[in-house]
């Protein structure tokens, strides 16, 4: 009876640690869901705090962004800084195509942003610390000619930094632009994340990697539990 009350006392504090170890991790993802969605409702905020119009959200461009970022992801230095010019042609020829965006309907691509870090960063640390660092980038998403905007991110290695972090800008109609095929669903994107799309950001990687691991040791710690 000693030994049987024992193991029931190990295992409810197993559940409880176990609760208090992922909740942050699951609370994490449900209040973020799509950071890239998140980097482009700071933008709108900031925008809006200057009196400015809010940019639409095309899941076109979003995703122009996120293959932008992808060729990018190898120019990352060790002091969070990046360097990446690509060409104008790859976005019609190499792209479009990746997304599935109908050429008759590519827009102007008037700006962009492009950032990265090492490591992970939430949206809320993101924006200040990678998009916005300096009055070139604060001029561009404050300028009065864009209409829409798309976000991307993307990790470097699965589960791994460095991060890179794109935002393209227009200043073509709204709604007629950057038109993905397949009644909007376009070519599915298997890592990274864009605006637009209401798929959870894979930049959530950084946080599934760490709930595998929790479970991992959580399970070793209940097994050894059987034997105490």
């Amino acid at each position: 009876m000693v030994m049987k009350s024992h193991k029931f006392s190990c295992t409810s504090h197993l559940i409880v640690l176990c609760c208090f170890l992922l909740q942050p991790l699951f609370v994490c993802s449900k209040n973020h869901g799509n950071a890239a969605n998140d980097i482009l409702d700071m933008i709108n905020n900031n925008r809006t705090s200057q009196k400015l119009p809010k940019l639409s959200s095309s899941r076109g461009l979003g995703c122009l962004a996120l293959q932008y970022a992808q060729e990018c992801k190898g120019n990352c230095s060790s002091n969070n800084t990046i360097h990446c010019q690509l060409l104008e042609d790859d976005f019609t020829e190499v792209f479009s195509p990746n997304c599935g965006v109908e050429l008759p309907t590519f827009g102007t691509i008037s700006g962009l942003i492009l950032g990265c870090h090492q490591k992970y960063l939430q949206p809320h640390e993101a924006f200040p610390n990678v998009l916005v660092q300096d009055q070139k980038s604060l001029s561009l998403l404050r300028n009065k000619t864009v209409t829409e905007a798309g976000v991307g991110i993307i990790g470097s290695h699965k589960h791994k930094g460095p991060y890179i972090w794109c935002v393209l800008f227009s200043n073509s109609p709204t709604k007629s632009t950057f038109v993905l095929e397949d009644l909007g669903e376009g070519v599915e994107q298997k890592r990274g994340c864009y605006s637009g799309a209401s798929l959870p950001c894979s930049a959530g990687e950084s946080n599934s990697g760490l709930v595998l691991n929790t479970l991992i040791h959580l399970l070793i710690i209940y097994s050894s539990s059987l034997f105490w």
